[in-house]
């Protein structure tokens, strides 16, 4: 579900600080005149979709599951990158399609697309679960 979630939103502007639970929207700084998403508003509202609530930023949702290998990821799970190896936290989020793409909000002038999922900014893969202490199960009433 949040990945169908995710690639109905392809073509979709980025705006940064934009989007999230509730879809596109406004962001702030360079994507207030946007309606879009950046990279964890696409992520949470694909997983909101899904009936799960992963937070609203980048490290948020870098805690919002379960960490597994590489090697293991499956549809739906949250790829991570980061390009600065002195930052404690990931930069940017993506929603893995399979083993070898992503769904992503990539930066400001582009648009909602899938690219491949392997880069020397990889950071690593998180498996979003209701279990986990930050998130909350959508019961309906939240959205």
């Amino acid at each position: 579900m949040a990945v169908r979630a995710a690639m109905e939103m392809i073509g979709v502007p980025y705006s940064w600080g934009g989007g999230g639970a509730h879809g596109p929207g406004f962001g702030i700084g360079k994507g207030a005149k946007i309606s879009g998403f950046d990279c964890s508003g696409l992520t949470e509202y694909a997983w909101a979709r899904a009936g799960v609530l992963i937070g609203t930023t980048t490290n948020e949702q870098w805690r919002s599951g379960i960490r597994i290998p590489k090697e293991a990821i499956e549809p739906g799970d949250l790829v991570f990158y980061e390009s600065d190896p002195r930052r404690t936290g990931p930069e940017h989020v993506a929603v893995a399609i399979d083993a070898t793409r992503m769904v992503h909000a990539p930066y400001t002038g582009a648009f909602v697309r899938v690219d491949p999922l392997d880069r020397p900014t990889f950071l690593g893969v998180v498996r979003p679960s209701a279990s986990a202490a930050n998130v909350g199960r959508l019961d309906g009433a939240g959205l």
